[in-house]
C-alpha cells in the first residue's frame, strides 16, 4: 500500500459515501408496485455490505449522503448498520459539517467516497478521499485514491479492506474466517 494512503487510512474512524455510482452501480430501476405505482429500487453488492459490517465491528462509523431519496437505501442502511443516512441533499458540504459535529470526529478522521461533481466539495475537505473506478474524470483528479473496482461492484469492499489493513484489523478477520 502507498505509504501516504496508509498514513491517512490509519487515522480514519468514519466512512461516508455517496450512493448512486458508489454503493450501487448508478442504475435506478422503476418496477411496478401496488395500484400501478412505480417503485424505485437499486441493487447493492453483498461483498460491500459485509465489508461495511466488518468496519462497524472494528469501531468505525459509516454513513451516506445522497441527493436522491430511496426506500431501498433506508433498508440497506439498516441492514449494514450505518450510523448516518442523509437523503435528498445535493448540497452535501453542510451535511458533512453536521455529521462531523454529531460524530465528534475531526475531518482528518473522516473518509468519503464520491463519483460525481456534487461530491467534490466533501472530497476536498476530508482526511481521505476515494473515488470508484467509474467516477467522473474531474472527480478522480480530486481524490487520494481511485479504486480498481467500480461503484456497486466492490469499490466499497476495496476501501474497507484498505482501512482495515491500515489499522491492523485485516489479519484478524482472515483468522476469524480461517483464511491462510
Amino acid at each position: 500500500m502507498d505509504p501516504q494512503l496508509q498514513q491517512r487510512a490509519a487515522k480514519i474512524r468514519l466512512l461516508l459515501m455517496d450512493v448512486d455510482g458508489v454503493i450501487t452501480n448508478g442504475l435506478i430501476y422503476n418496477v411496478p408496485g401496488a395500484q400501478d405505482h412505480l417503485v424505485e429500487t437499486k441493487g447493492f453488492n453483498s461483498q460491500d455490505g459485509i465489508a461495511l459490517q466488518w468496519l462497524i465491528w472494528n469501531g468505525f462509523q459509516t454513513g451516506v449522503i445522497t441527493g436522491r431519496e430511496s426506500p431501498a437505501l433506508e433498508v440497506r442502511a439498516k441492514q449494514v448498520g450505518m450510523t448516518y443516512v442523509y437523503q435528498g441533499h445535493i448540497e452535501k458540504a453542510p451535511i458533512l459539517e453536521e455529521i462531523v459535529q454529531r460524530s465528534g470526529f475531526a475531518l482528518d478522521r473522516v473518509a468519503y467516497v464520491g463519483d460525481d461533481l456534487t461530491d467534490v466539495p466533501i472530497l476536498r475537505r476530508v482526511g481521505l478521499a476515494f473515488a470508484p473506478a467509474n467516477a467522473r474524470p474531474e472527480v478522480k483528479r480530486c481524490v487520494h485514491h481511485v479504486t480498481t473496482a467500480a461503484g456497486g461492484d466492490g469499490a466499497v469492499r476495496e476501501i474497507a479492506e484498505i482501512l482495515l489493513q491500515a489499522q491492523g484489523h485485516w489479519d484478524g478477520l482472515l483468522k476469524k474466517y480461517e483464511v491462510e
